[in-house]
């Protein structure tokens, strides 16, 4: 039975909460050669990330955005679609609360990342990995290596996405031992239907978009399920973080 547990407490505390029951859960699933994978993404009360495809949306408020930046701060890499980096231009930092900042890494089976992303210039400690298939232009990997990135080639799926499984684990062969998944939809969705995720942070907002759904079809007879959740109120938003399971679903 799915255990609910309700809490209202300043930033500070909620913070605390979160990442104690994600180091836990860490503790526990971790240990293989994978890293352990947090999705992480904030939606709408409607379940809409963005208003469109190719289009970002602020939803996250200023307490549940510095939940997110601790979340960042307590893993090793941060994983978005290239989507998400055309449309946002992030620099997958960690600014809102004090810790370092995890590697990026980026999903782009077919290497369109701009060499002028903002993501580029992350700084000497910081490794950006560009993952790509063997479908991407080979001419463009030399502008993206000048500015610093890693780019890895790895086997593609059925779709010429990449193969999640083997992305986690050269991630892990690499010393990722923490994998946070910031998004798009597309990438979240791939995630779940793989059943690649252990932990979800979930920030819902008090909007309706009537936009891009976070989460796509996903499999109806073993759909995900949060193991145990605790809910928590920061600002006008409401966080749900916990374990994830497709056991008994």
């Amino acid at each position: 039975m799915l255990k609910a547990r309700v809490r209202s407490n300043s930033t500070a505390d909620v913070v605390g909460q979160v990442l104690g029951d994600l180091g836990v859960a860490a503790r526990a699933g971790g240990g293989g050669p994978r890293p352990f994978v947090t999705l992480s993404w904030a939606q709408s009360l409607d379940g809409s990330i963005a208003l469109e495809p190719g289009r970002g949306c602020a939803l996250s408020g200023e307490e549940s955005l510095a939940l997110t930046h601790a979340v960042r701060a307590a893993h090793d890499a941060i994983l978005v679609g290239i989507g998400t980096l055309l449309a946002d231009d992030p620099r997958l930092s960690v600014r809102h609360w004090m810790g370092r900042s995890p590697a990026p890494v980026v999903l782009d089976s077919r290497l369109r990342t701009p060499p002028t992303a903002r993501v580029l210039a992350a700084g000497p400690d910081r490794v950006v990995r560009i993952v790509c298939t063997s479908a991407a232009d080979e001419a463009r990997i030399g502008p993206l290596e000048q500015r610093g990135a890693s780019v890895l080639r790895l086997p593609a799926q059925d779709n010429g996405w990449v193969e999640l499984p083997a992305l986690l684990d050269s991630l892990g062969q690499a010393g990722v031992r923490r994998l946070m998944v910031e998004g798009g939809a597309r990438v979240l969705t791939s995630f779940l239907r793989a059943r690649l995720g252990d932990y979800a942070v979930v920030t819902v907002a008090p909007r309706l978009l009537g936009g891009l759904p976070v989460v796509g079809e996903l499999d109806r007879e073993r759909p995900p399920r949060f193991a145990s959740v605790a809910t928590h109120r920061l600002g006008d938003d409401v966080v749900l973080a916990g374990p994830l399971s497709w056991e008994g679903a």
